[in-house]
């Protein structure tokens, strides 16, 4: 039981260390106030810390954590916004604004955000490579090409086809590690 309290621990650590500032981001984009966003912040990942047993095991953890930072934060900009009406000091330029993130932050869908960011650095590290490493790994990868027949067709040994695809996968597991690191020390 202590070794399993203990990895749980160290997950949980991890998790607050690589993520903590990049969900206080998240939060801040729609909260201005750095506290306020910090605290959203804690409160959920202390939520989950609390509550890890109910999550079902196929759950994407920073999908959830993302999700309930977003409700966290739509809750926050309601309340907000029920006082500045009742207190009738908003100006409708104000007013407008709150009224834009709370429609932004409804909209926002975090495992999009997640994929989309992790594509992103797909994307600039396929184009950091060099061309024929990129359109050998493409070949393969996207369009599904054996490595005899890209080695047939490019007129290369397929040792040659082997090296540039496994080039690749080096440098995307360099920029990835952070990502592919916590889900499978999650799972």
């Amino acid at each position: 039981m202590d070794d399993l309290l203990k990895l749980e621990t160290e997950t949980f650590n991890k998790l607050y260390t690589d993520y903590r500032l990049r969900f206080i981001r998240f939060a801040q984009t729609y909260i201005p106030d750095i506290s306020i966003a910090e605290d959203i912040v804690i409160d959920t990942l202390a939520y989950y810390w609390e509550h890890r047993r109910d999550i079902k095991n196929d759950e994407n953890i920073l999908s959830y954590l993302l999700t309930a930072i977003k409700h966290k934060c739509l809750n926050y900009l309601r309340q907000e916004r029920f006082h500045y009406e009742k207190n009738n000091s908003l100006s409708e330029l104000a007013l407008w604004e709150l009224d834009f993130k709370i429609s932004a932050l409804s909209a926002c869908d975090p495992c999009e955000l997640y994929t989309n960011e992790v594509q992103e650095i797909v994307n600039h590290t396929l184009e950091k490579l060099p061309s024929k490493t990129r359109q050998i790994f493409f070949m393969n990868r996207y369009e599904d090409i054996s490595y005899p027949e890209i080695a047939k067709k490019l007129f290369v040994n397929q040792k040659t086809v082997e090296y540039h695809i496994s080039k690749a996968l080096k440098a995307l597991r360099a920029v990835l590690k952070d990502y592919l690191s916590f889900l499978i020390y999650l799972i």
